[in-house]
């Protein structure tokens, strides 16, 4: 038996919602793998932010494991460039029932320079970013300004603490895009 993306060992295992939902809706290989490896990088930025606010830690990691997921209804943008798979991905997870809370991450992880979003909004776009080692200044800053603000840090000293998290996270960047690529976009 082939063991899935969503059954391999050592990295975190999904939220069961998000697991029953990409299941149930025939996620792709390669989509389930992308969800995966983004999800594992938000347990540990959530574990390592958890002392320092407080937020919907369950949000962000349902958030992590389905803020794609409309990409089954926009498959080119599996392996191509395109935002479609947003709105998309917000629909298709409120007519499965998902609450407007929950669903907002397909919304949102991609907007992040918005007025209105949240912390957690905003560590669903880390998390996006950071697994493949991407670094945005911009992202980090407003995590950083949120995180002091709600923390009473001074931003230095959590500009610090999370740029040297960033790095850790973003050392294991090619072992999460050799698991992502060892899935077919399709299947």
């Amino acid at each position: 038996m082939t063991v899935g993306p969503l059954d391999v060992p050592g990295l975190a295992p999904l939220p069961s919602r998000a697991r029953a939902l990409l299941e149930s809706l025939g996620a792709p290989p390669r989509l389930a793998a992308h969800l995966r490896a983004v999800h594992d990088v938000a347990v540990t930025l959530t574990g390592w932010v958890g002392p320092r606010a407080d937020f919907d830690r369950a949000a962000v990691l349902f958030g992590a494991a389905t803020h794609d997921i409309g990409k089954i209804r926009h498959p080119s943008e599996l392996s191509g460039p395109g935002s479609a798979h947003e709105q998309a991905g917000y629909e298709l997870l409120l007519s499965q029932g998902v609450e407007e809370r929950s669903a907002r991450f397909a919304r949102t992880h991609g907007s992040w320079s918005a007025e209105d979003v949240t912390l957690e909004d905003l560590l669903v776009s880390l998390a996006d970013k950071v697994w493949k080692a991407k670094r945005v200044p911009d992202l980090e800053q407003r995590v950083t300004e949120q995180l002091a603000a709600v923390g009473g840090e001074p931003v230095w000293q959590v500009f610090m603490a999370l740029d040297d998290m960033l790095d850790r996270i973003a050392a294991g960047a090619d072992a999460r895009l050799a698991f992502q690529a060892s899935y077919p976009t399709c299947g």
